[in-house]
């Protein structure tokens, strides 16, 4: 009886229950997910190109002290004479000198603007998509016409918002005098102009939340809000007990969309109020010191650009983290 496993095991047979499997070999992963590996290529190889490399460079120029004066000039024949400072330029802009852009005030006013920016963006896009969800008469017409201004290229939105919001000729100040209200500088030197920037950005952005959250709610089961009035529960119970958590996973993917793209959103302010301090944000600043002034300073447009990314990647691991930690506790 004892031989006849060890007969098998000499022979070749099957291997004991508990012995380790097998591992596979690098050539035969390869040659099992070869085809997947190929069509992900290309794709890497353009994200390394022209996110990866790009984003090495910024980070090596926020270490040194890089201008248009410093950096070589093929044309006129001179070499590169920038040096490596370390962590000098960070130092100089986290102090908050105004010389350096006042960071924590341009951040605050930066944190302001986005979002106060997402949470209109939500708030609105998610009542008309409530509204859209239900048998309208002419719901397809409306849907058309309420995703118009994200058709709509942004920089013709900002320059047709810029002409409505002018002091003199605008059709805002035009409709306050007629019912007998004084017009006001919305793009001036208060902070009229970062409202009206705020406005703008909301008019832009609440297509795109209407669309994903409608979406959303119609992947909700029926069977839900008519089992929750059955139990008693009002029209706002409803909502917040069954809406809400049905829109939870895509809430959170679109709050997280809304808020990198409004803290990185360039046009709008700067295609409104230009350099305008009232409604500076760090990414306007980045392109002020890097393409405006007497001296170009790449260094610390590329310190910005790495303290954007550094405040960004914050934010989303945070989200992520609550997200999950949600989705744990339901």
């Amino acid at each position: 009886m004892s031989s006849a496993p060890t007969a098998e095991r000499r022979a070749g047979g099957p291997a004991r229950p508990d012995a380790p499997p097998r591992r596979r070999t690098v050539r035969e992963f390869l040659q099992r997910h070869w085809f997947g590996y190929a069509m992900v290529l290309p794709v890497v190889l353009v994200l390394a190109v022209l996110v990866v490399l790009p984003l090495l460079q910024g980070v090596y120029f926020s270490l040194t002290d890089i201008n248009d004066t410093t950096i070589a000039n093929p044309v006129l024949d001179r070499p590169a004479r920038y040096e490596w400072v370390g962590l000098a330029n960070y130092l100089d802009v986290l102090s908050g000198d105004p010389a350096y852009g006042a960071f924590w005030a341009t951040l605050g006013r930066t944190l302001i603007w986005t979002f106060a920016c997402v949470f209109l963006h939500y708030a609105l896009g998610l009542g008309l998509a409530v509204l859209l969800n239900r048998q309208v008469r002419g719901r397809g017409v409306y849907r058309v016409l309420l995703i118009l201004p994200w058709a709509v290229p942004v920089f013709i939105s900002a320059f047709a918002w810029k002409y409505l919001f002018n002091s003199e000729y605008g059709l805002i100040n035009w409709l306050l005098e007629l019912v007998g209200l004084p017009g006001q500088v919305w793009l001036g030197q208060s902070w009229l102009a970062l409202a009206s920037v705020i406005a703008v950005n909301v008019w832009l952005g609440v297509p795109f939340m209407m669309v994903a959250l409608l979406g959303g709610l119609q992947n909700i089961p029926g069977e839900l809000y008519e089992a929750a009035e059955i139990d008693g529960a009002n029209a706002w119970q409803r909502f917040t007990g069954v809406t809400l958590p049905g829109l939870r996973s895509v809430s959170g993917t679109v709050v997280l969309l809304g808020v990198i793209w409004t803290f990185n959103m360039f046009p709008v302010i700067y295609l409104m109020t230009g350099n305008n301090p009232n409604t500076r944000i760090l990414v306007t600043y980045a392109f002020e010191r890097f393409f405006s002034g007497a001296t170009r300073d790449y260094a610390i447009a590329s310190t910005y650009g790495v303290l954007i990314l550094s405040v960004l990647l914050v934010f989303a691991t945070v989200h992520r983290r609550a997200m999950r930690r949600q989705g744990e506790e339901l």
